[in-house]
């Protein structure tokens, strides 16, 4: 079997609020969680939701997208990286993310996307 892309799922728990209104670093966050993971930027979306201030941040890759969405009064962070390709690494994004929101508990999940049957070469 051969796996097109990988999709990690996180939510995030307990992660301070004053991070979780601060568009701008959302914004620089995902930017160079995209570097890090060697995936290819394309563009961004992003707004503030009134009144608690909770934003929302999809960054596109070429190979796919990273995003996230935040409610700073529960102090969590929903979190979507899906990359395809073999020379990215959704992982590596994932790890940057969650070491600058600092969340106390995370829970994530990874699933394999496009799983295709592929003939080995025979010899």
């Amino acid at each position: 079997m051969k796996v097109l892309g990988r999709h990690l799922i996180a939510e995030l728990h307990g992660c301070p609020p004053e991070l979780l209104v601060d568009l701008d670093l959302a914004v620089n966050i995902l930017r160079e969680a995209t570097r890090i993971s060697g995936a290819t930027y394309l563009g961004e979306f992003h707004t503030v939701f009134e009144p608690q201030g909770g934003i929302s941040v999809i960054v596109a890759v070429a190979e796919s997208h990273l995003s996230i969405h935040t409610w700073p009064e529960y102090g969590y962070v929903a979190l979507d990286i899906f990359t395809c390709g073999e020379s990215t690494d959704p992982w590596k994004a994932y790890e940057y993310i969650v070491s600058r929101y600092r969340p106390e508990k995370v829970n994530v999940t990874e699933i394999k996307r496009g799983l295709i049957e592929v003939e080995e070469a025979v010899d």
